[in-house]
């Protein structure tokens, strides 16, 4: 292993928003929505924000059209007076050697971490050994700090132990850990043995309250796209003690998180255009749902995004 090739500050702690991707009608990247998205979370009070993750259909995206996102989300930030809001950039892949070259793309786009998946194609090839040394090698290589990302559904239910986590987080250059495995306690098991200022997040909005109580730092959750400032007020009424009204919240944004789970990024695209207005079509072979899926969205949404307005 070799020093951090540039040393940062540990993530703020709080609640990150993996934003989806816009496509306008050419199926071109969506400049004014992207843009518009972007500064909406900023000020609902997150955190930060995650580009090209799995609600942001990385594997749809060019190199090109990567950078382009990011370079446009870092504009409006700035614009915006957010200069400081770190942004979170995908950068997962199946060899080492591309991955390593898509932290070098987000860095020169204007990234401030990567959040990098195992790789999972060729999971019968690989053992520990191999995928934390794959982790270590992209930490070597990749010019900003690097985060764990376990997310078994989009890694052929490759589910990384606390034990291997916890081996990877020892490289200088890896800074934090996403949970979607939703395992509150492989999350307090790496809370206690990680390296201080070492993230730890949950990876969905169904357990945020759950994962600030064993020890967590905030949430990275796509159902924020739609929710941002009641997932903030979770956190807000943890850290002040008032579990009641946290868990009272918490229910409100754990049956959302339901159906965004069960439909997909494509779900979240869907509300996001019946309930704000904008959101527009995945990309191809991709699809919004319709029909009787669209009503279970919009009346699964309903109480939460009432919420969510009487907290703007």
């Amino acid at each position: 292993m070799t020093e951090s090739p540039v040393p940062a500050l540990p993530l703020p702690h709080g609640v990150y928003v993996p934003t989806v991707a816009f496509f306008n009608q050419d199926d071109d990247i969506d400049i004014e929505a992207t843009q518009r998205h972007a500064i909406h979370l900023a000020d609902a009070g997150v955190a930060g924000l995650v580009v090209h993750g799995s609600n942001g259909e990385a594997v749809h995206l060019s190199r090109k059209e990567r950078s382009l996102v990011i370079k446009t989300t870092r504009a409006a930030l700035d614009e915006a007076d957010y200069h400081l809001m770190p942004i979170i950039a995908g950068c997962g892949s199946q060899s080492t050697r591309e991955t390593i070259q898509l932290c070098q793309d987000a860095a020169n786009a204007g990234a401030n971490y990567v959040i990098i998946l195992p790789p999972a194609y060729y999971g019968g090839l690989l053992n520990t050994h191999k995928i934390v040394q794959h982790f270590h090698d992209v930490a070597d290589g990749s010019p900003i700090p690097v985060i764990i990302y376990n997310y078994p559904g989009a890694c052929s239910g490759l589910d990384l132990s606390s034990d291997a986590i916890l081996q990877i987080a020892r490289h200088p250059n890896v800074y934090g850990v996403k949970l979607t495995c939703g395992n509150t306690g492989k999350l307090a098991r790496i809370v206690d043995g990680a390296k201080s200022g070492f993230f730890v997040a949950g990876g969905s909005a169904d357990f945020i309250l759950q994962g600030l109580v064993v020890g967590g730092h905030g949430t990275i959750a796509g159902t924020a796209n739609l929710l941002p400032r009641a997932c903030v007020r979770i956190c807000e009424l943890f850290h002040a003690g008032e579990l009641k009204e946290a868990r009272r919240l918490q229910a409100i944004v754990a049956k959302a998180d339901w159906i965004a789970i069960q439909t997909g990024f494509a779900g979240v695209k869907a509300a996001l255009q019946h309930f704000q207005g904008y959101g527009g079509e995945p990309r191809k072979p991709c699809g919004l749902p319709s029909g009787e899926q669209m009503e279970m969205i919009t009346n699964g949404f309903q109480e939460a995004i009432i919420l969510e307005q009487s907290l703007a």
